[in-house]
């Protein structure tokens, strides 16, 4: 009886803890994959405002409203354009990978744009004054989007 109890003094803490990180991990990455979407988001919404042909060439940026933290872990972003297809005229997808700093937590989103997009390569820190994504419309209708 004596064993029993001691293998259940042990293991019931470790269990626990086990439990415990589990859930915190879980949570963090809900929060990093909604600072994601919401990111997304925003960049949409620059793409979609800067393409009506009623704006004409200019630069407009957005403070997407993010938390400065998750669990107090920073976070930084990067994010690739992709063009599924050979058409010219055909959507690009832009893909956000956001990862907490001191963690293997990492998440994606996807956001569909229109064909006249370009990506500049940049990164998102989310301590950073400057965590805000910048569009520039050109004359020819291009648009470029990056972070910062």
């Amino acid at each position: 009886m004596i064993p029993l109890l001691v293998l259940q003094i042990l293991l019931f803490p470790l269990t626990a803890n086990w439990l415990m990180n589990m859930w915190v991990n879980s949570r963090m990455t809900l929060a990093l994959n909604d600072s994601a979407s919401r990111l997304g988001s925003t960049i949409q919404q620059l793409y979609s405002a800067l393409s009506h042909a009623t704006i004409s060439a200019g630069t407009l940026t957005s403070k997407p409203g993010l938390p400065v933290s998750v669990e107090n872990h920073h976070y930084l972003g990067t994010a690739t354009l992709n063009q599924p297809s050979e058409q010219a005229n055909s959507s690009k997808i832009l893909t956000l990978t956001l990862s907490l700093e001191d963690t293997s937590i990492e998440v994606d989103s996807s956001v569909t744009l229109g064909p006249h997009v370009l990506w500049e390569n940049s990164t998102f820190f989310s301590n950073s004054t400057n965590a805000v994504i910048s569009a520039q419309k050109f004359d020819n209708d291009t648009i470029l989007l990056k972070f910062g």
